[in-house]
């Protein structure tokens, strides 16, 4: 799954040594584990929460955060400034919502491999050459597998994914121009506020609804910390350590890392069929963010 804080700018260009990329690959490690831990034991919460109530408390975190660390002086924004970011708290909440909704409904590995679509379309659409329309093609042929007819399946859920797809390809773009318009980190901090904010009724009506008990908001809060905090922390001390090509590489096992983690966390077990789904997506990610 697609963690909902923007991702700090690489350092410069350096030759790292064998330790310090030893590093980065673990904080890589740690960040993928993190997130899709996080968004495990936000599941945990649904049956009090339900996947709405696990994002409000998960958008409040992440914008406790992301203010920390922006400190965007809102005052001074310009309209050219504002409606990207408006885009963007928008994209967020949405991209986050239908994640959890599709994670309830389908479980935690098929709704993080459906997400991961996202990215992989923008970039096969930015590359032209030949080997990445064979991606395109082994990807497509891994959705087909995972969307297969059977009498189990949920579509509702698949196309919740695969509309969290659209959300994350719409966040990445809408960061770019974020990124050249505001800088620093005061974009995105701005988006995670405006989107807390819209969760703030939202999240008053379900507890009022649904009174939480201690535990269920205890995993909420852990799933803001662990898919947010954490992430984004690890992710900033990663891209001082090894390549943004090394990073991209990397963020293609989050789908086999999901399926894992709901398999332990949630007890989630998934079919041959399913496996072979997840490592045709992987692999197509993987092929066209290699080295050219």
């Amino acid at each position: 799954m697609r963690r909902a804080l923007e991702r700090p700018a690489p350092s410069p260009a350096v030759s790292p040594s064998a330790p310090t990329r030893l590093s980065g690959v673990a904080a890589m490690f740690g960040s993928g584990l993190s997130n899709q831990t996080g968004a495990a034991v936000g599941a945990l919460a649904f049956p009090v929460l339900g996947p709405l109530g696990v994002v409000a408390v998960r958008q409040y975190v992440a914008a406790l955060v992301l203010l920390a660390v922006g400190r965007p002086r809102l005052r001074a924004f310009t309209w050219r400034q504002w409606w990207p970011v408006l885009l963007l708290a928008a994209v967020f909440g949405t991209m986050n919502l239908t994640l959890y909704t599709a994670i309830d409904r389908v479980g935690l590995g098929l709704a993080v491999t459906l997400e991961f679509l996202g990215p992989l379309t923008i970039a096969l659409a930015a590359s032209r050459r030949r080997l990445d329309a064979g991606c395109a093609v082994l990807a497509a042929a891994g959705v087909v597998v995972l969307m297969r007819p059977q009498p189990s399946t949920d579509y509702a859920g698949m196309a919740l994914g695969l509309v969290a797809a659209g959300c994350w390809a719409s966040y990445i773009l809408l960061n770019r121009v974020v990124g050249r318009r505001i800088p620093g980190a005061q974009g995105p901090a701005a988006a995670a506020s405006v989107s807390a904010l819209t969760f703030l009724p939202i999240g008053i009506v379900v507890a009022l609804r649904h009174p939480p008990t201690a535990g269920a908001l205890l995993c909420a809060v852990t799933a803001g910390v662990l898919s947010s905090a954490v992430p984004y922390l690890a992710d900033l001390l990663t891209l001082r350590r090894v390549p943004p090509q090394t990073f991209g590489l990397f963020m293609s096992v989050n789908p086999v890392l999901a399926a894992l983690v709901g398999w332990v966390v949630l007890g989630q077990g998934l079919g041959v069929p399913t496996w072979v789904g997840i490592g045709a997506v992987v692999a197509a990610n993987a092929v066209s963010l290699a080295p050219r």
